[in-house]
């Protein structure tokens, strides 16, 4: 398996970095972060009209460019770089991907289109109990009515849910749990905005009563749907906080060069130095597990279930600590509003949890080692070892 950008790749992330720094600067997140919608419609089409970036990895037949997963992930790591406020993880990485592992071809040609030109904004509503990441807790039901469905209940953290044009439900039909699409224009849809510690990336509560709603595959298919779009997000949110924890080890070394005390620059001091290179070797690191899954993802791996749980808890440790360490290298002005280290900080906390939080991972990653050990007839070691 080789893991290296080819030249062409190269050139398009530089040609996103660009772009993102001309319309996602500090100011600009700063801006937005304060707004209801919570991203700029002009910036959004750009993306998609000039870029091409909400169609870049979805099959050309349905409107989009057909690349891979490659390019979609380092184009993450730019905007994880950058805190780009925009629902582009909510609409490309979650309801996207739903609609095409979803194998439903009616659905790929109505839904994808809008996704792909940035027409739609899209969203995956899953989460009831901010604790459960799956579907063994649904409370959400569907029911036939007429010739589609009507669906009743909650449900909470769903990204850009307020904004969103599309919102993709999974809820527990005859079959089983299913997956619906729902237009925001329906009866019986009640949307709230929801406050949380990361202002640059906008969740919502949403309330289904008797709203009309389409299937999209079969019955009882959403739980297999659900599995593969999270696997598949999972790697997508590490290559995202990959980025934003190489913007706070950037945003170190800078300060330890300039910062002046005792008539020496910080970053000649010992402990100073310590700590930025402890940063190095955990973003390198994190960058090397995100960038493997993320090649075993676009390669089919059967491999991916263990990786994409590895990169997803190791990616938000070293994040969680970059951004800690950096508002520490920073002294009293990394713990001010002005400075952007807290943003940073805040999107750390909030994406550590986003999807499973690292302990998650890891318990589902040792699941999965022992299932293997088992399978290959290698005794299981004692609790206490475990």
């Amino acid at each position: 398996m080789s893991m290296t950008f080819t030249e062409e790749q190269d050139e398009f992330r530089t040609s996103v970095r660009r772009f993102l720094e001309q319309k996602s600067s500090s100011a600009d997140v700063r801006r937005l972060m304060e707004t209801d919608e919570g991203y700029d419609p002009a910036v959004w089409q750009q993306m998609a009209g000039q870029l091409g970036l909400q169609g870049l990895a979805l099959p050309e037949e349905y409107g989009g460019s057909g690349y891979g997963f490659i390019e979609q992930i380092a184009v993450l790591e730019e905007m994880g770089r950058a805190l780009l406020c925009a629902p582009y993880f909510s609409s490309v990485v979650l309801a996207g991907t739903a609609v095409v592992q979803s194998g439903d071809d009616a659905a790929n040609m109505d839904l994808l289109p809008g996704i792909a030109d940035g027409s739609a904004i899209a969203t995956l509503a899953w989460v009831e109990n901010p604790a459960e990441w799956g579907t063994g807790s649904l409370s959400t039901t569907a029911k036939r009515a007429g010739g589609g469905y009507t669906i009743d209940g909650t449900k909470t953290l769903v990204l850009d849910g307020h904004t969103a044009s599309l919102i993709l439900v999974v809820a527990r039909a005859g079959g089983g749990p299913s997956l619906f699409a729902v237009d925001a224009s329906a009866s019986g849809l009640t949307r709230r905005k929801l406050e949380t510690l990361d202002l640059t990336r906008k969740v919502a509560a949403l309330e289904f009563a008797a709203t009309p709603a389409r299937l999209i595959s079969d019955e009882g298919a959403a739980a297999g749907i659900l599995e593969r779009t999270l696997r598949l997000a999972a790697v997508a949110l590490a290559a995202e906080q990959v980025g934003a924890a190489q913007k706070c080890l950037d945003m170190s070394v800078e300060y330890a060069k300039l910062r002046v005390q005792f008539g020496r620059p910080i970053g000649s001091f010992q402990a100073v130095k310590h700590k930025c290179a402890d940063m190095l070797l955990e973003v390198e690191s994190a960058r090397s597990a995100a960038y493997y899954a993320a090649w075993a993802a676009a390669g089919g791996s059967d491999e991916l279930p263990l990786l994409a749980s590895l990169a997803k808890a190791y990616c938000s440790d070293a994040f969680a600590n970059a951004a800690t360490e950096s508002i520490q290298i920073h002294g009293g002005i990394g713990f001010t509003w002005e400075h952007d280290a807290h943003l940073y900080y805040r999107r750390a906390k909030s994406a550590e949890q986003f999807l499973g939080s690292p302990a998650e991972h890891r318990d589902l990653l040792a699941q999965q080692l022992l299932e293997r050990a088992e399978r290959a007839g290698v005794a299981a070691p004692p609790p206490a070892a475990r």
